[in-house]
C-alpha cells in the first residue's frame, strides 16, 4: 500500500469488489442510482466523493448523468478504468475533503459508510464545505451512512461483530469518548491468514445536520433507505439530503 494509496491499496483493490460482491448487486445499486439521478435531472452533473471502483458511478453514468469522482486511491481507479464505462468518469485523484473540481454540480454524493472514513471531526466538516463549494444554487450533498451501533455492545465491552460466516470474521471496535471506531477484518483462505484494520471516525444524524449548517447547507429529507423508506428511532442507517439555497 501507497500512501497515497491510504487503506484501500493494491491487497484491498484487488479484492473489493469480490469481498463486497453482495453490494455490487442490481437489486442494491439500481436505486441508489435512481435516486441520484433524480436529483441530477436533465442534464445535471454529479459529483462522487470516494468514487472507488465505480459501484455506483457506472449505473449512474449509464442513466445519462455525467459523473465525476474524486478518489485517494489509485489501486481502486485502476479497477474503474478497467471497467466497460470506465474511462467515460472523469476523475481528480485527492482526498475529498478538500480536493477541487471544475465546474459546479446538481449533486455530490457520499455512499455506504465512506464519510466515515475522514477520522475527525474537522475532516467532516470540511467534507460538507467542500460538497456545498462545489454545488449549483439548488444543488444537494447526499450521504449514506450508518446510525452507530452502540446499542448492540454488549455491557462493559467495545466491539461488536457484523460478520461471521466460514473462513472471515469482522468486528467493530468502538471508543465512546472519541466517536472514533476502527473496523478489523480476519480471513483464512487456503489456511494463510489474512488480517486488516481500517480507523473510521461515527456520526450522529444531528451531527451531520449541524455540519450541514456550518456549509450553508440545510436538510431536506432523511429516509432509512434509498427507496425512501420512513426514517424511525429504530433505523440503523439514513440516506440523507442537504439542499444548497437556491438564492
Amino acid at each position: 500500500m501507497t500512501q497515497d494509496d491510504g487503506y484501500f491499496g493494491e491487497a484491498v483493490a484487488a479484492r473489493y469488489d469480490e469481498s463486497s460482491a453482495e453490494m455490487f448487486a442490481d437489486d442494491v445499486v439500481e436505486p441508489v442510482a435512481g435516486f441520484l439521478a433524480g436529483l441530477a435531472g436533465d442534464g445535471g452533473r454529479a459529483l462522487e466523493f470516494g468514487v472507488g471502483t465505480g459501484r455506483i458511478a457506472l449505473p449512474l453514468a449509464r442513466r445519462g448523468v455525467e459523473v465525476h469522482g474524486i478518489e485517494l486511491s489509485r489501486a481502486m481507479l485502476r479497477r474503474l478504468r478497467d471497467k466497460p464505462g470506465g474511462d467515460a468518469i472523469g476523475v481528480t485523484v485527492g482526498d475529498f475533503a478538500s480536493a477541487k473540481v471544475d465546474g459546479v454540480f446538481s449533486v455530490a454524493y457520499l455512499v455506504y459508510n465512506t464519510i466515515m472514513n475522514l477520522t475527525s471531526q474537522d475532516a467532516q466538516v470540511d467534507c460538507f464545505r467542500n460538497a456545498a463549494e462545489h454545488l449549483a444554487p439548488g444543488g444537494c450533498f447526499v450521504v449514506e451512512v450508518g446510525v452507530p451501533d452502540l446499542r448492540r455492545l454488549p455491557p462493559g465491552q467495545d466491539a461488536v461483530p457484523f460478520r461471521v460466516d466460514g473462513g472471515r470474521l469482522g468486528f467493530d471496535l468502538y471508543d465512546v469518548a472519541t466517536q472514533s471506531m476502527s473496523s478489523h477484518h480476519v480471513e483464512v483462505v487456503d489456511g494463510r491468514g489474512r488480517y486488516l484494520e481500517i480507523p473510521f471516525r461515527y456520526v450522529w444524524p444531528a451531527e451531520l445536520d449541524l455540519m450541514a449548517r456550518i456549509a450553508g447547507l440545510r436538510l431536506r429529507e432523511r429516509w432509512d433507505g434509498w427507496t425512501r423508506e420512513p426514517f424511525t428511532g429504530d433505523s440503523r442507517q439514513h440516506v440523507s439530503v442537504w439542499e444548497k439555497p437556491a438564492a
